[in-house]
């Protein structure tokens, strides 16, 4: 059984392109070639998108402010007040036992939901 030699055929005229070139020094120096681009690559990724982040937050900020205690007084003033007692008899006295169930109109052209 014939063994097939391990080293690719390369003719000449593929010697003398960049590609081969790179390919040939690539062998010889790998981090040189490859490794180094790799990582200049994703420092300067780093520093270009550290601006980015930064006026991502500065907007985010921009939008949740902290409110003055004059803001803070005022935000629950306009509320009703609760008191349990109250609604407990504001209940007792609907008559819960006489009700009647309505279905709301639908729009034209909307399903009823009616098999």
């Amino acid at each position: 059984m014939a063994v097939f030699p391990s080293k690719k055929f390369r003719s000449s005229a593929d010697s003398n392109t960049f590609g081969a070139r790179y390919r040939a020094m690539m062998a010889k120096r790998p981090f040189l070639l490859f490794g180094l681009p790799f990582l200049t690559v994703i420092i300067a990724g780093s520093f270009v998108l550290t601006p980015a982040a930064a006026i991502r937050y500065e907007r985010h900020d921009r939008k949740v402010r902290s409110m003055t205690r004059e803001e803070e007084l005022g935000v629950g003033s306009k509320k009703r007040k609760v008191d349990i007692r109250e609604e407990y008899y504001r209940l007792a006295a609907k008559d819960l036992d006489n009700w009647e169930q309505k279905r709301v109109e639908r729009l034209k052209g909307e399903s009823d939901g009616l098999l």
